[in-house]
């Protein structure tokens, strides 16, 4: 039987799991094969508690270009087995409710479901020449990783109104100014930029980072009461752990603290 190239690379920098896609030719469009591999490689660095921060990145012109649109149009299933949405729903589940940070590095076009996957990474950086759009309506398809339901809370209602109906790019300088990027660097220093990023994340408390991102995340469903106590009901259980005891004995001995993520 023969073996499915494959569509990504995985590579460790200090403590940075950084994974690539390469499906340049395809324009890193999301194939049933590239999201298995994407669990595997996710799933791995959640478990490695060498890994502190995870990024995603493409290879050639694009980010991802979204779903495999030849694949979608002749996938055949068997009942009972999963399809292209249901490895979606779990492989961007993992990127937004797993317990570290996940940064896109977006190098090229994010189109379609490859920006519904940038909006499942909780900080995104962009190279200058990179381009964003839904995209969707162009080929008559439907959203169903975020596109019509988390863009507008990300960039205002009516500009993702406009994304989703024109089917249009906008530039990395629009999408950080609408809120979606944190910053936009010259494309030959994004890698660089990125990793000084997640470099310093690497040095915080996993712990922290944890609870932080599940109650940030949270907030967003609920009213101002029920996210300050659920805030509260963390603070209570972080205090007692090892992080924020060795982070308050570092600052009072004046040394770097040796976090452990508990």
């Amino acid at each position: 039987m023969t073996q499915a190239p494959q569509t990504l690379s995985v590579e460790r920098v200090d403590r940075t799991e950084w994974i690539t896609f390469r499906r340049a030719g395809q324009m890193n469009a999301m194939s049933m094969h590239m999201l298995r591999e994407m669990t595997t490689a996710l799933e791995a660095a959640v478990a490695d508690d060498g890994v502190r921060a995870i990024v995603l990145t493409g290879s050639g012109r694009a980010f991802c270009a979204g779903a495999d649109l030849k694949e979608v149009a002749g996938a055949k299933h068997e009942p009972g087995d999963p399809d292209l949405l249901d490895l979606v729903e779990h492989t961007f589940g993992l990127m937004r409710h797993g317990p570290k940070p996940v940064v896109a590095a977006v190098n090229g076009l994010a189109m379609a479901g490859g920006l519904e996957m940038v909006m499942a990474c909780d900080l995104v950086f962009a190279a200058e020449s990179a381009q964003f759009g839904d995209a969707h309506s162009n080929f008559g398809v439907f959203p169903g990783a975020g596109g019509a339901a988390i863009l507008p809370r990300r960039i205002g209602l009516t500009r993702a109104k406009y994304l989703l109906f024109s089917g249009k790019n906008v530039s990395a300088q629009q999408m950080m100014d609408w809120g979606l990027v944190n910053e936009v660097v010259a494309d030959d220093t994004l890698r660089e930029a990125v990793q000084a990023v997640t470099d310093t994340l690497s040095d915080k408390s996993p712990a922290v980072l944890r609870r932080m991102k599940t109650v940030a995340n949270r907030s967003l469903d609920v009213d101002e009461a029920a996210a300050l106590a659920e805030e509260m009901l963390h603070l209570r259980a972080h205090m007692r752990s090892w992080d924020m005891r060795e982070g308050l004995t570092a600052f009072i001995e004046k040394r770097k603290p040796k976090f452990r993520g508990y």
